[in-house]
């Protein structure tokens, strides 16, 4: 069971595609109060659809899709300095990864998979086709220079955007749901092994008929986040009709196979598990953002898009959220 607590709460934003970048530091008394800072650097230029992740002490960010419908390719390291004061100090620069970059996109699934590589997973390329090619970034010790290369392995995920893609330990990665080629929203499990060196795709096999609830399980635009206990928390999304979800499941990466098998066979029940919650109710949300601190025990939910009611500056009912969220992981999993 998860518990929620409402901690800050920001007004919504529309519009054009923001370049700003907000730190903030966790001290002892974070489940009463976060202290945010705008670091103002202009760079890198504003966008959506990127991914950002931890690598090491350096944030990496990668794509992203512009105001004018743009994709990029390009790559960036941001360093992150604590102050004494609790003041807190970033600097972004663009990375040296040479000739060879994966195609533009934005929409894709990122993660790394230890301190210096980092793999990204499909998206949305030129002209809306989504992609399903699979890259890998390593990253000098000095984090001055990168080299990509693509993974080439058969069987791999289909195309895809809107998934996730989380390091469960074990040099592994699990991918997860996401929107396909034709536009189905999908439900299917893989796991990326590097346990050998090199790189493996493993479809995980379940039956989603069995998993109780499982019908709600299908989604893209929602959180993967690896917490206490070697479960990963999946939370919010929306289905193939556009319904906005708050629920969460856990996904139990014990139940997945080590061994460098071609195809892995689960029972279903022991696989997922929809996790009730108590105490405050957000929005129901997707293509929000979640990290779980270093205990495991604490998930942070921030923004993403929630139905709200029609005003001039905003399409369709769809309003952004800036409401952040904490979620406390209580002891019944």
């Amino acid at each position: 069971m998860y518990k929620y607590t409402s901690v800050l709460h920001f007004s919504s934003l529309s519009g054009r595609h923001l370049d700003d970048t907000w730190v903030a530091y966790i001290g002892n008394d974070f489940r009463k109060k976060l202290n945010w800072q705008k670091v103002n650097l202009g760079i890198p230029s504003g966008r959506f659809g990127h991914s950002c992740v931890v690598s090491g002490d350096y944030l990496v960010l990668f794509g992203g899709i512009n105001d004018r419908g743009n994709r990029h390719n390009d790559t960036w390291v941001g360093q992150v300095a604590c102050h004494e004061n609790h003041s807190i100090t970033l600097s972004w620069r663009l990375l040296d990864v040479g000739s060879i970059a994966p195609p533009p996109r934005g929409a894709h699934a990122a993660c790394c998979i230890d301190n210096r590589k980092m793999v990204v997973h499909g998206g949305i390329g030129f002209d809306g086709l989504r992609l399903g090619d699979t890259w890998v970034l390593e990253i000098s010790e000095n984090f001055c220079f990168g080299s990509w290369h693509e993974v080439m392995t058969v069987p791999s995920p289909p195309a895809r955007s809107g998934h996730t893609l989380t390091y469960t330990g074990r040099n592994q990665l699990v991918l997860f749901g996401g929107r396909g080629a034709v536009y189905e929203v999908l439900s299917d499990l893989w796991f990326l092994d590097a346990s050998e060196g090199s790189f493996k795709w493993v479809k995980v096999h379940y039956e989603l008929q069995n998993v109780p609830e499982g019908s709600s399980l299908p989604r893209v635009g929602h959180s993967a986040t690896l917490v206490l206990g070697g479960w990963v928390l999946i939370h919010g999304g929306e289905d193939s009709l556009r319904h906005r979800k708050n629920d969460f499941w856990a996904l139990n990466t014990k139940a997945i196979p080590s061994s460098r098998l071609e195809q892995a066979v689960l029972n279903s029940p022991k696989v997922w598990k929809r996790v009730d919650t108590v105490g405050y109710k957000p929005n129901c949300r997707s293509f929000h953002r979640a990290c779980a601190d270093y205990s495991g025990r604490y998930l942070y939910v921030f923004g993403g898009m929630v139905d709200g009611l029609l005003q001039p500056a905003e399409l369709a009912g769809l309003r952004f959220n800036g409401e952040l969220l904490l979620v406390e992981l209580l002891p019944l999993l």
